[in-house]
C-alpha cells in the first residue's frame, strides 16, 4: 500500500472500425495490462462494439506504460489479436497535480496532439468536469491492418497511498 500512488478507472467506451477476423465479423473485447491484466466482455459479430466497461488499475510507477490490446474470441483455437496500442498516464498525473477546484465545468486543462509515439488517432483532452478530471483518448490500433478504441481516463485518490 505505500508504494501505491492510486487507482486509475479506465472506462473502455468503444471500438471503432476493428479488423475483421472471422467470416464476416469478429468477437472483440479488450485486455488492458499495466502489472496485473483486466479485459473486457466479448461483443458478439461487431467491429464497432460499445462495451461502456470500467477497467480499475493500481499504480505504483507512473512511469510505465499501459498496453491495451484487442482481441478476437475463438471458440476452437487462440484468440486473434485485433492490434494494440500503448499510452503514458504522465500528462494526466502532471494535471493533477496543479490541483485545480472550482473550475467550470467542461474546462480544457492540457491538450495533448497525436504523433508517433503516443498511439493517438485524435487530439486528446485533459477535463475538468464535474469536480474531477477525466482524459479521453482515441486510440489508433497499432500492428493491424485498421481499428481504434475510445476510452476515458479518472484518476482515484485511496487514503493511506503515498499520493502524486
Amino acid at each position: 500500500m505505500e508504494n501505491l500512488m492510486g487507482l486509475l478507472r479506465v472506462h473502455v467506451l468503444r471500438g471503432v472500425n476493428l479488423a475483421v477476423r472471422d467470416v464476416v465479423s469478429s468477437d472483440p473485447y479488450v485486455v488492458i495490462k499495466m502489472g496485473k491484466q483486466l479485459k473486457t466482455r466479448v461483443v458478439k459479430n461487431n467491429v464497432n462494439p460499445e462495451w461502456n466497461e470500467d477497467l480499475t488499475l493500481s499504480i505504483s510507477d507512473s512511469n510505465l506504460p499501459i498496453k491495451l490490446t484487442v482481441y478476437d474470441k475463438d471458440t476452437f483455437s487462440l484468440d486473434d489479436k485485433m492490434g494494440d496500442a500503448e499510452f503514458y498516464i504522465t500528462p494526466f498525473l502532471e494535471a493533477l497535480k496543479m490541483r485545480l477546484e472550482g473550475l467550470p465545468n467542461g474546462t480544457i486543462v492540457t491538450k495533448i496532439q497525436p504523433s508517433r509515439e503516443n498511439c493517438l488517432a485524435e487530439e486528446s483532452h485533459i477535463v475538468w468536469t464535474d469536480g474531477k478530471l477525466v482524459q479521453n483518448l482515441f486510440l489508433r490500433l497499432r500492428n493491424v491492418e485498421v481499428g481504434e478504441v475510445k476510452i476515458q481516463l479518472e484518476w482515484i485518490d485511496i487514503p493511506g497511498s503515498r499520493g502524486l
